[in-house]
């Protein structure tokens, strides 16, 4: 090694290591954010770009039209606006009492338990169970003739309900169904972040005469407001799409019932672009629905920080 070499070696060692502590990190995490540009970014601008085109699939060549595919679903289309309120009904009635319910169920799991492993795992089974069986069941359960709700009605004295036909009865069966097999994921959710909470604070509680209840509404939900945040984030997003539930309540079909009455903006986007092959609609239905996403989560964001903040 010549002596101009020599002292050049360790100036290239001195910038390859600055190098590498600079560029590490981006390497590491690059992985996530091109994934997520490829499967995200692109198809939500690819979807933008068809929503503003006449687009059907097999047809003609894509001609733009601008916002008319949209003015159509808002003012043409009543499928669609009947759709929306449909998912608004169904979010309210399975996200509300789902989330209280694993509260109070996470609260009980946070109790000395013999086996608490055992009963974490019983929790979690509605999870791993195929959505499409739970379907399935739960239809057999709701069923007009042969269900075991009416059979419960008739014996206490009760007529049947023919669950399909009304709009909130067909919301309250639905409902049932998303409540079954997803209160077990948030009430582990809400067990992890419940013990976290020092255990100093019930035990001053406790010396001050704080009976459990009290310790639960005054401790145990102000410490878990990040996470119920976080969950309400999640159900509004999951109850806002809403499609295999209904669709297996009505027998593997689109049309949400007779009239409609429990068809989901999603049914209603993956029916036009399935049974009228009309993409650009289609599209411009899924961004649509993504606004009302990002709605109901903000306003269920600002209610949930509200509450808490008011304790």
């Amino acid at each position: 090694m010549t002596t101009e070499t020599a002292a050049r070696s360790p100036k290239w060692r001195l910038w390859a290591s600055k190098a590498d502590i600079k560029a590490t990190p981006y390497a590491l995490v690059s992985p996530y954010f091109i994934l997520f540009a490829i499967f995200g970014v692109f198809p939500m601008g690819y979807t933008l770009y068809a929503s503003l085109h006449a687009w059907k699939l097999g047809g003609a060549d894509p001609a733009f039209v601008g916002l008319d595919n949209y003015k159509f679903l808002l003012f043409e289309y009543d499928r669609f606006n009947w759709s929306v309120f449909n998912t608004l009904g169904m979010f309210l009635l399975a996200t509300v009492p789902q989330l209280v319910c694993a509260m109070l169920v996470a609260n009980a799991l946070n109790k000395r338990l013999r086996r608490p492993m055992l009963w974490r795992m019983l929790i979690l089974a509605p999870i791993v169970t195929s959505v499409v069986a739970v379907g399935v069941i739960f239809a057999r359960i709701w069923g007009q003739e042969y269900g075991m709700v009416n059979g419960f009605l008739e014996l206490i004295g009760m007529e049947k309900i023919d669950w399909q036909a009304e709009r909130w009865s067909s919301w309250i069966a639905i409902s049932s169904m998303v409540d079954w097999r997803w209160m077990g994921y948030n009430s582990l959710i809400f067990l992890a972040a419940m013990q976290t909470i020092p255990r100093n604070l019930y035990e001053a509680a406790t010396v001050d005469g704080a009976t459990p209840r009290q310790q639960f509404w005054k401790i145990t939900v102000p410490q878990l407001k990040p996470v119920l945040i976080f969950t309400v984030f999640v159900s509004s997003v999951g109850g806002m799409t809403l499609f295999v539930e209904p669709m297996m309540f009505d027998s593997g079909r689109l049309l949400g019932g007779t009239d409609g009455q429990y068809q989901t903006t999603a049914m209603v986007l993956v029916d036009i672009l399935r049974t009228h092959g009309n993409y650009g609609v289609s599209a411009a239905a899924g961004w649509l629905l993504f606004l009302v996403i990002g709605v109901v989560a903000a306003i269920n964001f600002l209610i949930v920080n509200r509450i808490q903040g008011n304790k």
